[in-house]
């Protein structure tokens, strides 16, 4: 599944727009859109996403002996 599929769903899940999201992380809906196009997201840009959509945004590498990256 691709971060704009994620996005979509936890929009879906918050019953909020894409518009509104956008406006939450102080992006025009137009760049946003763009973003949401090429999928192309820094860290913070999806950490900023998960706080408006007031969910925690995780990436990590989790190894046998418990070592997370």
């Amino acid at each position: 599944m691709t971060v704009t599929q994620k996005i979509r769903m936890a929009l879906a899940y918050r019953n909020m727009s894409e518009a509104e999201l956008s406006r939450r992380i102080g992006s025009s809906p137009s760049a946003f859109n763009q973003r949401m196009k090429t999928g192309k997201f820094s860290d913070d840009d999806l950490n900023k996403i998960a706080e408006a959509l007031n969910a925690v945004f995780e990436c990590s590498f989790k190894f046998d002996d418990g070592t997370v990256i």
